[in-house]
């Protein structure tokens, strides 16, 4: 069908171009924000590309006959239309444009990557190979790549949230399940002889404080009988920044929470199919090593939230790291490992 081919090349190219327009406005409307209109601009870029990506994605299924996910070229472009996706659920969430400011540049190079870096050959359909002629080809891979749109997505707003504050320790009202707590203006709250603000010490004289500390037990600071306190260095965050780094650390672990199901889910599937097409649910193969990796690091992070109730910069910092896992395990085991599931590109 060369007309469709035609089509996918005209997609692929204004999936691209449209992508890169609104990478340009989200940041244009961030660095400028009494620039009218521009955030809403960026929305309907993203849900322009969505719509692009997903038209791209059926004409490729209608040419080769089969789900669209069974090559680096088809697989990227499915990751690029998850995230355009739940950055439009995320951005709808949270009101801000901080969402598009991170998502809108990783849509973009995803398709750049796609359509200008990969050989011709990666990017054409094939016949699937017997062991892909199976209904858990769009059951096992379309889950797994749900679940890393969510999970980068979640990443980025994670790293957006460090960025914002600047490095400092903000302990957050309660925003995920088992924490609550109180907020602190980029001070810290300690046992006596510890820094504090002299606005704390004022707003609570003659009072207790609880502050939670690691271990979750509560300790009680008695500012009416403290010493002589100290006054952090640190520039305090406006009220409306603080407010902000507060809507991020919210989505980022609601969309987390999203991506990690749909991640338990895929492995679940893929090692059904494994059993199902090699006799084996679990081989050890690189791609099932790091996605085991992936699954852990991200649990590590849910349990720390409601577990642990950890907020703010810690967490933050695990799911920052699980951004560079799940590339790890979707695209670097893939390229430059040997297993069953290795594009063999480069190696």
């Amino acid at each position: 069908m060369p007309n469709l081919v035609i089509l996918q090349n005209w997609l692929d190219n204004a999936s691209f171009a449209v992508l890169f327009v609104t990478m340009l406005v989200y940041w244009v409307g961030t660095a400028f924000p009494n620039l009218p209109n521009f955030t809403a601009l960026g929305t309907v870029g993203m849900a322009i590309a969505n719509m692009t990506i997903a038209t791209l994605l059926g004409a490729r299924w209608l040419e080769a006959g089969y789900f669209p996910l069974s090559n680096l070229y088809e697989s990227l472009f499915f990751l690029a239309w998850g995230i355009t996706t739940i950055h439009l659920i995320a951005e709808n969430n949270s009101k801000s444009s901080l969402v598009g400011v991170v998502c809108a540049p990783v849509a973009m190079a995803i398709t750049a990557f796609a359509t200008l870096t990969l050989p011709s050959e990666m990017q054409a359909s094939e016949p699937l190979v017997p062991a892909l002629k199976s209904n858990w080809l769009m059951m096992h891979v379309s889950v797994m790549m749900l679940s890393y749109s969510a999970l980068m997505v979640g990443s980025l707003l994670a790293i957006a949230f460090l960025v914002v504050t600047r490095g400092q320790n903000i302990q957050l009202q309660g925003s995920s399940v088992g924490t609550g707590g109180y907020r602190y203006n980029g001070y810290r709250l300690h046992r006596v002889g510890e820094l504090v603000t002299e606005q704390t010490a004022a707003d609570n004289n003659g009072f207790n404080r609880h502050d939670g500390n690691r271990n979750g037990k509560t300790a009680v600071l008695n500012l009416a009988t403290a010493p002589q306190t100290e006054i952090t260095t640190d520039e305090p965050l406006t009220p409306q920044r603080l407010s902000l780094v507060e809507t991020l650390d919210n989505i980022s672990y609601r969309i987390i929470g999203l991506g990690f199901p749909l991640l338990t889910i895929g492995i679940i599937a893929g090692a059904v199919w494994a059993n199902e097409a090699w006799g084996s649910y679990w081989s050890w193969d690189p791609k099932e090593t790091w996605a085991l990796i992936t699954w852990l690091v991200f649990a590590a992070y849910l349990h720390a939230r409601i577990i642990r109730g950890w907020q703010g910069r810690r967490p933050a910092i695990l799911a920052a790291s699980g951004f560079v896992v799940v590339w790890i395990c979707y695209l670097g085991v893939n390229l430059l490992g040997k297993g069953l599931h290795s594009y063999g590109w480069f190696f």
